[in-house]
């Protein structure tokens, strides 16, 4: 589905450090429902965030100089669509240079959809971190 494909390379986009990261972060809460959940899981208890509570910390790491040249995508994704809800199983690659040392890893990550009356949004999000170097 078109509409889900340009939700997902949106918020993907969103994680790439230089020009316009800013701008990137602001189109964020445009394409999650505004009671979205977003959940880290893969270090303990699992950290817990409503849609502005996960975008800050990552806007103050994209744009506080320690983390350069940092970029995240998605390797694979499927989506199955059922009505009025889709979900997306993702599996993800992100590098960069964080305090000057390069790094790699991956990871996979959960979306599920709503179709509202403005088109899908981002219902929910969870993401798993790879613990072993990419």
């Amino acid at each position: 589905m078109l509409e889900i494909d340009g939700l997902v390379a949106t918020f993907y986009a969103a994680f790439t450090s230089g020009p316009d990261v800013d701008a990137r972060l602001d189109a964020l809460p445009g394409i999650f429902l505004q009671e979205a959940v977003i959940v880290r899981t893969g270090a303990g208890e699992p950290t817990v965030y409503d849609v502005h509570g996960f975008i800050a910390p990552r806007r103050a790491l994209l744009t506080g100089g320690g983390l350069q040249e940092f970029r995240e995508w998605e390797v694979t994704g499927r989506t199955d669509v059922a009505g009025e809800v889709a979900h997306r199983f993702s599996s993800y690659a992100k590098t960069g240079v964080q305090d000057g040392a390069p790094f790699s890893a991956q990871g996979t990550k959960t979306l599920q959809f709503v179709r509202t009356p403005a088109g899908w949004r981002i219902s929910a999000l969870a993401w798993y971190d790879d613990p072993r170097p990419a």
